[in-house]
């Protein structure tokens, strides 16, 4: 089985108008940096934050952090501008909000290679109920697609959701769209949590969204990695449990068996896969740290 595996456990949002938290962000554990010249970026500091993102990219190493642009909206001036700016910069992934069809991929897609883009991965927000309604063809429609990324705060209110700790109004369109996201072996990000201060909250939102199936998490603070990070990692025991999942069934091929036992656990070989990702993934995260050090 071919498997690869691109460690998203923190997507951090940094605003692109402001050249300390982009400075800051160089020296952060998180997977992937978000360059935002969107939501956070005020109206009239769009121009500069479109310089700015272009200069420090430019001029500037973040590392073993993946570095994803995401952009405004298609469909008005400043997005198109933005397009031109960033489609040749040396990033691995370029963020499109409110996807909300197919359509919206390939008009997206189409404006990306116009501007000198061809080359370069896309990841979509999906955050409205018309995008959770459609997120298997959207999907579905490229295999450019490398991540899902929700926007959770937007579509919560437009879902006239009062916001609860469990997100239980949330739970059924994030189900869908983690569905969508397995079906065409796409990435999926959870949204951020935006209270920054109640530890217990956050590490309850970063578990919550771990078993619930998503890959990883976006961040809207740096206060926030440590909790993301640690719930998405593999823990020591299950990466134990992968390697003799593993080994069992190496043994077992040698014998033409199919099914194996482990600790006294009946294994079948579906688990092979979920073993293989267990390991993939601390392999990712653990090159990370060596090439850091």
């Amino acid at each position: 089985m071919n498997m690869r595996y691109r460690s998203r456990r923190t997507m951090l949002y940094v605003p692109a108008h402001t050249r300390k938290h982009l400075d800051k962000a160089q020296t952060l554990s998180a997977d992937s940096i978000i360059f935002d010249l969107q939501e956070s970026v005020p109206l009239s500091k769009k121009d500069m934050a479109r310089e700015l993102v272009v200069k420090v990219l430019n001029e500037n190493d973040f590392g073993n952090s993946e570095k994803v642009i995401r952009v405004n909206p298609l469909n008005n001036e400043i997005g198109q501008k933005d397009i031109q700016a960033v489609a040749g910069l040396d990033v691995d992934a370029i963020l499109f909000p409110r996807i909300e069809s197919a359509n919206d991929v390939h008009a997206a897609l189409a404006a990306l290679d116009a501007a000198g883009g061809s080359d370069k991965r896309i990841m979509v927000n999906i955050e409205s109920p018309l995008g959770v309604l459609r997120s298997e063809e959207i999907a579905a429609s490229s295999d450019r697609i490398d991540a899902i990324v929700m926007g959770t705060t937007d579509l919560a209110n437009e879902l006239k959701l009062n916001p609860t700790i469990d997100r239980l109004g949330l739970v059924g369109s994030l189900a869908i769209t983690i569905l969508a996201a397995r079906a065409h072996h796409i990435c999926i990000i959870d949204g951020p949590h935006l209270d920054l201060k109640n530890v217990k909250a956050c590490e309850y939102a970063c578990r919550q969204a771990r078993d619930l199936g998503f890959d990883g998490k976006t961040v809207i603070h740096p206060v926030q990695l440590v909790y993301n990070n640690e719930a998405f990692s593999p823990q020591s025991i299950d990466i134990e449990k992968a390697q003799k999942i593993l080994s069992a069934f190496n043994e077992a091929d040698k014998n033409d068996r199919s099914i194996v036992v482990v600790d006294d656990q009946l294994i079948e070989p579906a688990l092979q896969i979920w073993a293989k990702r267990i390991i993939l993934i601390d392999e990712h995260i653990q090159s990370m740290k060596s090439e850091v050090n």
